[in-house]
């Protein structure tokens, strides 16, 4: 019998987990976040985890937590049961050979296969991409509630706890000048003690966006995330070419062949990389190369991903070798229910890498067994 291990199963789980409060975007305001977990189990008896968590069902993009289920049972656990476990370029290579698209759903089962090489190597994750260049990754706290008092006192009490010195603001659902109004004031209560970006998540045309971005400099505001729709890769130089306000492209890279025309074009000045976004680790790994090499500036994004995702990130965001722009692997913090054994490690405004194998995390199965949706 080979001694070679083997991929014995391959497991889906839909996890609804309620949020602290409303987390407002112009896209969706979500009350619960759908976890999508994957589970990968080896014959040698090591199992791999992985994410493809996305926002708001359908309302952010192509893939839904039950799509994304639905496409893994059906299309992509085949094509994996019974191959060889430890040969895992071989194994991805085959699936995309045989399912296009779904970027989500890919990024779930790459990690979870990388996962499990990287335990039965004995090594973090971020060995497998390089190696970590840093222990400890600098976190952006997304303020969303769109009270501006409620914002203000949210970002005091996280200042207070050493939790987070960077703050977020969702934008878009209201008036370009109000939404301004209420940045303004944000930025005017914390001032020097914290930095504070904002997300239009494509909300804006570039005239209103133009307007905008005048008034978010004026009150010290330091970057716009993706002011006006993804596909308007023009209008999106237009604006980085104003030069009024760093812009930083997120939903228009969905992988390495959009961060090569937003570069070739200089159409932005910092790109936001996100994994499940670009189609899983690797993809991740060459929209930053891509990035590095044009001298666009580097954030750590997230699809506000729970544990799992959020450490798969992490461990990728560690080995790059500049992060100027820091990251926004908060996903779990939003959360009402944990999922791990151990809780990630958030102090002194940054998360924790652990040292341990894999992804370094250990799941809760009792509680995720209890979550998981029937």
């Amino acid at each position: 019998m080979s001694s070679t291990p083997h991929i014995q199963a391959v497991e889906t789980l839909l996890v609804d987990v309620p949020t602290i409060r409303p987390h407002r975007l112009s896209v969706a305001t979500m009350n619960h976040q759908t976890l999508v977990l994957v589970r990968v189990q080896c014959s040698d008896g090591i199992e791999g985890w992985g994410e493809a968590t996305t926002i708001g069902g359908l309302a952010y993009g192509e893939e839904s937590p039950e799509s994304i289920k639905a496409n893994i049972d059906t299309y992509i656990a085949p094509l994996l049961e019974g191959q060889d476990a430890g040969a895992v370029a071989q194994r991805l290579a085959r699936v995309a050979g045989q399912v296009q698209g779904n970027r989500f759903a890919k990024c779930a089962i790459e990690t979870a296969l990388y996962d499990a090489q990287a335990r039965r190597l004995g090594v973090p994750l971020s060995e497998l991409f390089g190696g970590r260049v840093r222990d400890s990754l600098p976190i952006a706290w997304t303020l969303a509630s769109g009270d501006t008092a409620r914002d203000i006192a949210e970002a005091e009490r996280m200042l207070d706890l050493r939790r987070h010195n960077i703050f977020k603001l969702k934008i878009g659902l209201r008036g370009v000048r109000e939404d301004v109004a209420h940045v303004a004031a944000i930025k005017a209560a914390l001032g020097s003690r914290a930095s504070v970006r904002v997300d239009a998540n494509q909300a804006w045309s570039v005239t209103e966006a133009l307007d905008g971005m005048r008034g978010l400099a004026d009150a010290g505001v330091d970057m716009v995330e993706q002011p006006i729709v993804a596909h308007d890769k023009l209008g999106l130089k237009r604006l980085t070419d104003a030069n009024i306000i760093p812009i930083m492209a997120d939903e228009a890279l969905h992988g390495p062949r959009d961060a090569f025309e937003v570069a070739a074009t200089q159409a932005a000045d910092i790109f936001a990389v996100k994994i499940n976004q670009s189609g899983g680790l690797r993809g991740a790994a060459r929209v930053a190369g891509i990035a590095e090499a044009a001298n666009i500036a580097l954030y750590g994004g997230t699809m506000l991903e729970g544990a799992v995702g959020t450490m798969a990130s992490a461990q990728l965001f560690s080995t790059f070798g500049e992060l100027a722009w820091s990251t926004e692997l908060f996903g779990p913090l939003l959360l009402t229910e944990e999922i791990l054994q151990e809780p990630l490690q958030y102090r002194d405004f940054a998360l924790q890498l652990p040292t341990t194998p894999g992804l370094g995390i250990t799941l809760d199965t009792a509680r995720l067994a209890r979550m998981r949706r029937a």
